[in-house]
């Protein structure tokens, strides 16, 4: 009699009918994860509370993934929030996906066309994480490496995917995160950055007017996946003597342009 297929990745003794179990520790772990990534940063107190965990369990479990990188501690602050090996992982994941391989010709082809560097960015945590760039060859240039965090309601990319989120969506982004002033122009109205995300949706674009740095300025779109959800922001940024306002509209079609193409390569259906 033939023996059963071992099931792949399984333990031997456990091939048939492997019970179900859970590691306690590790679902305790992956839960403080998941609440870094979804709040942002966090004191102790405010993680124990959150999940209900007493702060000396959370504690020992926040220092063993910060031993690994995976989170990390603001000192002046106390806060706790993800650390750069979650992106090396995350980035595994996007390879797998095709997201950032399928965005490089893209991104080549619009900093060619617009003389600017391209950035591609995604939405963790309620911040911008930047997960490729195509630089210019100019000498001043906007420079956002991989793994580069931003405020979303100061950044184009952000506001960008803000413009898609749902109504309850955006109302908790906005309890949850404060619209601090980066520069003059940064918006710190919610009222005011809710009536931009409206122009975002009606002109398919989003603009940073110098609102993260001063001398600087961003055109972003958003990246559509076949489920019709905006899983990535693609944006050219540039110094403002390149960058002028009267060159906005030009460079805004060609930005939403390489939206498009890549939202298509990503299962997207033509607009």
């Amino acid at each position: 009699m033939p023996k059963p297929n071992r099931a792949r990745g399984r333990p031997r003794s456990n091939a048939i009918n492997p019970p179900r179990t859970n590691i306690q520790s590790l679902d305790r772990a992956l839960d403080i994860l998941e609440t870094l990534s979804d709040l942002g940063g966090m004191t102790l107190s405010q993680i124990a509370t959150e999940l209900n965990q007493s702060p000396s369990t959370v504690y020992r479990v926040l220092t063993t993934l910060e031993n690994r990188q995976i989170v990390e501690v603001d000192l002046p602050t106390q806060t706790w929030q993800i650390g750069p090996a979650t992106f090396r992982l995350g980035s595994n994941f996007l390879r797998r996906e095709g997201l950032v391989e399928r965005s490089r010709p893209v991104m080549r082809s619009l900093m060619e066309a617009t003389g600017e560097t391209a950035n591609l960015g995604i939405e963790r945590g309620g911040l911008v994480l930047f997960v490729s760039q195509v630089e210019t060859f100019e000498t001043i240039r906007a420079f956002f490496p991989p793994g580069t965090q931003a405020p979303m309601h100061s950044s184009g990319i952000g506001k960008a995917l803000l413009g898609q989120f749902s109504e309850i969506r955006l109302k908790r982004h906005l309890r949850r995160h404060d619209l601090e002033g980066f520069t003059a122009q940064t918006i710190t109205d919610s009222d005011k950055l809710r009536a931009e995300l409206q122009e975002v949706q009606a002109q398919g674009y989003a603009f940073d007017n110098e609102e993260r740095t001063t001398g600087m300025r961003c055109i972003a779109a958003p990246v559509i996946d076949q489920y019709g959800e905006a899983i990535a922001g693609i944006s050219v940024s540039g110094p403002i003597n390149r960058m002028s306002l009267e060159n906005v509209p030009s460079v805004a079609v060609k930005v939403i342009e390489a939206a498009e193409e890549l939202s298509r390569q990503m299962g997207a259906s033509a607009r």
